[in-house]
């Protein structure tokens, strides 16, 4: 119910007067049966946005920190993405993946929407990242289309780190359902995986026109965090008196 409360009266309204979106491709989104939504993903608004302008209910898989956040800021986000339904998934330890899995199957399961970034985490920087192949899991075990989405501009208008969004225009784009029926009965191999994950992105790219970084995102943030704090260590500042 606070879903929809969100969707038509508080957080849905709002989010259209201040990034006034723009709609592309909805008739894409089937009406009825469960299918998977896969993005880009650039800005924390964006798991805001795509519920509020979709007809139908979607389902997250958001990372588990969105509700385990410290002070007033921590909580309030943890009610948001409880009370929109969304789903906590702990992505870290080996059975992380497998965990994730399991919940968007149980999403689709009940003929619903799953909301996914194959990419895993938020671009740094507004490229776009290799996936991981759990997405392509979840389409050949559940039988379901997969459909591309692009985000474009929440990355100009909510960076990384910025609370407060600039205005900006917003652009969410759909494209045509991908089908990987042909592949059915193999979600066990990892070339397949890796093929039918690489088409998704690559679906992906060409509906938002990102540069491509055939990298893992978390992998690049990381070296790019290594990389600052060696040249802190050497280059240390000294303060101004």
């Amino acid at each position: 119910m606070f879903y929809y409360l969100l969707k038509y009266v508080l957080l849905g309204p709002l989010l259209r007067l201040v990034f006034r979106p723009r709609i592309e491709g909805l008739e894409h989104v089937p009406a009825t049966g469960a299918a998977i939504v896969a993005g880009n993903h650039l800005s924390f608004a964006d798991h805001f946005l795509m519920p509020a302008i979709l007809k139908r209910r979607i389902t997250f898989l958001a990372k588990k920190e969105y509700f385990t956040g410290p002070g007033v800021k921590g909580r309030l986000t943890a009610f948001f993405f409880r009370s929109a339904g969304q789903i906590p998934v702990d992505r870290t330890g080996k059975e992380a993946g497998q965990a994730a899995i399991r919940e968007g199957l149980g999403v689709l399961g009940k003929d619903e929407l799953l909301g996914i970034y194959p990419e895993g985490t938020r671009s740094h920087d507004g490229r776009l990242y290799k996936g991981k192949v759990g997405v392509a899991v979840m389409a050949l075990k559940a039988g379901v289309p997969v459909i591309p989405c692009a985000m474009i501009g929440t990355f100009e208008a909510q960076p990384p780190g910025k609370v407060i969004p600039n205005i900006h225009p917003v652009t969410i784009r759909f494209g045509e359902p991908l089908d990987f029926s042909r592949y059915e009965g193999m979600e066990n191999e990892k070339a397949i995986l890796r093929a039918i994950t690489d088409e998704i992105i690559y679906a992906i790219l060409n509906l938002s026109g990102q540069e491509y970084v055939d990298e893992y995102a978390a992998v690049a943030k990381a070296a790019e965090a290594a990389e600052r704090s060696e040249k802190e260590r050497r280059f240390p500042r000294i303060p101004l008196r």
